[in-house]
């Protein structure tokens, strides 16, 4: 695998935020129009999190953006926290701050700058990551009268990768998730033009859900940018341990559907990002199993 360089934590000043941002960046040491993914970690994760992804990524080509959010259990933040209510708000500010700042990043990694395509960049996220950076890719939060809410679509982001991403809210939810994350696991997928890849795990029972896997594709159902869905077989939300290797809490531990998910989605980023169409044409044509199966738009 070709060498790549890891720089962490790079700090970016957040004012009100409470704690200023750190973010870890990965890249190739070598290469040059290098595209970028930010990659948003799930619930309480961090910028260290998903190795078994960003490794291979960043050895094939890309620049990867890592930011912890607030609710990472690095942080500590406790529901008594004020901000705790508003945390999801501050993860896609988050995102939108990285992409700002993208050229202080960059220059934080030796050798990197000059070497990024800013003009290719995507986003890719896990569980409440994808939640998170769907956002930026068009979705939206309905209101407890069932009103879309701001439309945060960045131009500046041209693909997305959705990995777990949860559907619908409502009555989808369970009681206590409409008590304690109704107010922002309501989606609109109505607007979500921009082209993204969703991966879902066939035996992914959310307990925040009451329906059964097929939640987790809702997002690909229902929105217009979406382009390919990767289904898992036996997949469940650690999808085979995408979040870290040899990671104790993964309960569906298989390094064969973590290689399909990052090559898939690796391939589907250079196509949709306009670098090459070669390996999106190639993993269409292959026999994915045992580990899954791609359908594509």
């Amino acid at each position: 695998m070709p060498a790549i360089i890891s720089v962490k934590p790079v700090v970016l000043p957040a004012p009100g935020r409470g704690d200023d941002l750190q973010v870890r960046v990965s890249a190739p040491v070598t290469g040059s129009g290098l595209p970028v993914v930010v990659l948003a970690h799930g619930f309480g994760g961090s910028m260290t999190y998903y190795d078994p992804v960003v490794d291979f990524w960043a050895a094939n080509g890309f620049v990867v953006v890592q930011p912890t959010f607030l609710d990472s259990r690095s942080l500590g933040v406790t529901p008594e926290d004020p901000r705790y209510a508003d945390i999801w708000r501050f993860r896609v500010q988050d995102v939108q701050r990285v992409l700002d700042d993208l050229d202080v990043l960059l220059a934080a990694v030796p050798g990197l700058t000059g070497r990024a395509s800013l003009d290719r960049i995507a986003v890719a996220g896990h569980s409440w990551g994808a939640q998170t950076v769907g956002m930026l890719l068009g979705a939206r939060v309905l209101d407890a009268d069932g009103r879309p809410g701001p439309d945060l679509t960045d131009p500046r982001v041209k693909a997305g990768v959705l990995l777990a991403a949860t559907g619908f809210g409502g009555d989808d939810l369970t009681p206590f998730a409409q008590e304690h994350f109704g107010s922002f696991m309501s989606p609109d997928f109505g607007q979500l033009g921009t082209p993204f890849l969703a991966v879902a795990g066939d035996a992914d029972q959310s307990l925040l859900g009451k329906r059964g896997p097929d939640w987790f594709t809702d997002v690909f159902h229902h929105s217009p940018g979406a382009r390919a869905l990767l289904t898992l077989f036996g997949g469940e939300h650690s999808l085979g341990g995408i979040h870290g290797y040899n990671a104790a809490d993964t309960t569906d531990e298989n390094p064969g559907r973590v290689a399909v998910i990052r090559r898939v989605a690796h391939a589907f980023l250079l196509d949709a990002l306009g670098v090459e169409d070669l390996a999106w044409k190639q993993v269409q044509t292959e026999d994915l199993s045992p580990e899954g199966r791609l359908d594509v738009r």
